[in-house]
C-alpha cells in the first residue's frame, strides 16, 4: 500500500513538473513551421553541461514570456540532427530569436531578465513610435539606456538613423518621438536630432549641416557614435560583452571586485566600487567622452588581461586601441576619488606606465600564463581527474620512449657480440 502511494505521488509531482514548463519541446517538423510567428528556441545536447545549468534559467525565461507572443522552446540536437544542420547549429547550447525569415543568435548574459528583455526587443519592430507625452517618462523608469529620434521621419539622418536601429535591436532600444512630447523633458539642439538617454541625462549626436549632406560620412559616424553610446556609465564587464565594449575606441576603465555564489561581495569591494561610480557620476560630463567605466565580479578576466594575479579590489584601465594596459602603483584600497581622477589624467595624456599590448612576446608569455592558470584551477577542482588526464598519457609516452629506447639497447648489443664458437681439432 506505501509502495503504491509512493509511486502515485512521484507520478503526480513529476506531471506537476511537466506542466508547469511553459518551454516547447520541438523535433524536425519545426523546420516547415519556424518561419511563422515569434519563436525563442534553445538548440542543445543532453550531454552538454552548460545547457544543463541553462535549463532552470529557460524555464523562468518561458514563464515569464509565456503571455507573449513569443513562444519559447527546445531543440535537442542529437534527437533531430536535422534541426541543427537547417540552423547552422556548431555550439551547444546556441539560443536564436526568430521573427519570420530572420534569425538572430543571441550573445548576451544567460540570464532570465537579459534574455527576457533581449526577446521582448526584438519581437517589436526596431524603432517603437511614441504618441503619448507620459511615454518618456514610462521609459526612463524601464530602460537604463534608450536612443531616440526628434523631429519630422525623413531626410537622411532619418534614414541611417532607422538603418541602425536594424542593426544594433539586438543590443538596445530605439524609438521615434515628436517635439511635443519630449518639450518639458528634452531639447533637442535642431529641428531633427539623434540623442541617447542614460544616467538621467540626454547625450545628442552632433549633426552638422556638413555631416547630413554626406550620407556616407553621416552613416559611418552615426554607426560609431551608436555603438559607442549604447552601454551605460558603469556596466557589469564579462566574457561575453568585453570585446564589444572594447570597439568603443575608449579607455576602458575596470573595477575588479570578486562575487560569491550569492553574488555579494565584501564592504571593502563595496566601498571601493561605490566611490568610483560616485566619481563617474560627479565627472561624467568630463570623463565620458574619454572613458567607458565598468565593473568585474571574477577577477579570472582581469588577471587574463593583467596576466597577473591582481588582488580585489583592483582598478585596471584597457585601452582600446592599443590593447595596452595600466594599473596604479597605490593600493587601490588606500585610493581617494582626487587620486584616481589624477591617475586617469596621467593614462589619458600618456603619462602613465603602460603594460602588456598586442606583439608576438606579449601573446605567447598570456597564451603560458592561461595555460597555466587553467592547470592550476584544475588541480584545485579536482586533483584526482586533473592527474588522471595528464598523467596517464604522460605514463604511456614513457612506456613508449622507454620500450623504443630498450629496443635499440637489446639490438646494438646483439651486433656487437662477437662469434667465439670456433671448432676444435
Amino acid at each position: 500500500m506505501n509502495f503504491s502511494l509512493g509511486s502515485c505521488f512521484l507520478f503526480l509531482a513529476g506531471l506537476s513538473g511537466v506542466l508547469s514548463s511553459r518551454v516547447l519541446e520541438l523535433s524536425d517538423k519545426f523546420i516547415d513551421i519556424s518561419n511563422e510567428g515569434l519563436w525563442f528556441v534553445k538548440f542543445y545536447a543532453p550531454w552538454c553541461a552548460h545547457c544543463r545549468r541553462l535549463e532552470p534559467v529557460w524555464a523562468h525565461v518561458a514563464q515569464t514570456l509565456y503571455n507573449s507572443p513569443i513562444r519559447v522552446a527546445k531543440v535537442d540536437c542529437t534527437r533531430f540532427p536535422a534541426v541543427a544542420t537547417h540552423f547552422k547549429i556548431r555550439a551547444y547550447p546556441t539560443i536564436i530569436f526568430i521573427k519570420g525569415s530572420s534569425l538572430h543568435e543571441y550573445q548576451g548574459e544567460r540570464e532570465k531578465e537579459e534574455m527576457v528583455n533581449y526577446a521582448l526587443r526584438m519581437s517589436q519592430s526596431a524603432v517603437q513610435k511614441l504618441t503619448h507625452a507620459d511615454s518618456l517618462g514610462d521609459l526612463k523608469e524601464s530602460h537604463p539606456v534608450f536612443f531616440g529620434f526628434v523631429g519630422k521621419q525623413q531626410g537622411p539622418l532619418w534614414e541611417i538613423f532607422a538603418v541602425h536601429a536594424e542593426k544594433y535591436q539586438p543590443h538596445s532600444w530605439f524609438y521615434a518621438m515628436s517635439h511635443e512630447i519630449i518639450k518639458h523633458e528634452i531639447k533637442p539642439p535642431n529641428e531633427t536630432a539623434v540623442f541617447v538617454y542614460k544616467e538621467e541625462e540626454a547625450f545628442f549626436f552632433d549633426a552638422t549641416p556638413e555631416l547630413i549632406d554626406n550620407k556616407e560620412a553621416l552613416n559611418e559616424t552615426l554607426d560609431k557614435w551608436i555603438n559607442t553610446e549604447r552601454f551605460g556609465f558603469f556596466p557589469k564587464i564579462t566574457r561575453s560583452n568585453i570585446n564589444e565594449l572594447m570597439d568603443t575606441g575608449k579607455y576602458i576603465a575596470i573595477v575588479i571586485v570578486a562575487e560569491n555564489k550569492l553574488n555579494e561581495i565584501t564592504q571593502t569591494e563595496r566601498d571601493f566600487k561605490d566611490m568610483v561610480e560616485g566619481l563617474i557620476k560627479q565627472r561624467k560630463s568630463d570623463l565620458h567622452p574619454r572613458f567607458q567605466f565598468g565593473w568585474m565580479g571574477s577577477p579570472e578576466l582581469a588577471n587574463s588581461i593583467a596576466m597577473s594575479e591582481l588582488t580585489v579590489p583592483h582598478l585596471l584601465v584597457l585601452n582600446s586601441t592599443t590593447s595596452h594596459h595600466h594599473m596604479p602603483d597605490d593600493d587601490p584600497v588606500l585610493m581617494t576619488p582626487e587620486a584616481i581622477s589624477i591617475f586617469l589624467e596621467q593614462i589619458h595624456n600618456q603619462q602613465a606606465p603602460a603594460y602588456g599590448g598586442n606583439n608576438w612576446p606579449v601573446r605567447l608569455y598570456r597564451g603560458f600564463f592561461e595555460t597555466r592558470t587553467t592547470l592550476i584551477n584544475m588541480w584545485r577542482g579536482n586533483p584526482v581527474l586533473t592527474a588522471l588526464v595528464f598523467g596517464l598519457p604522460l605514463g604511456f609516452l614513457s612506456l613508449i620512449c622507454y620500450s623504443v629506447c630498450c629496443a635499440d639497447i637489446l639490438d646494438a648489443e646483439e651486433e656487437e657480440a662477437p662469434d667465439t664458437h670456433e671448432k676444435k681439432d
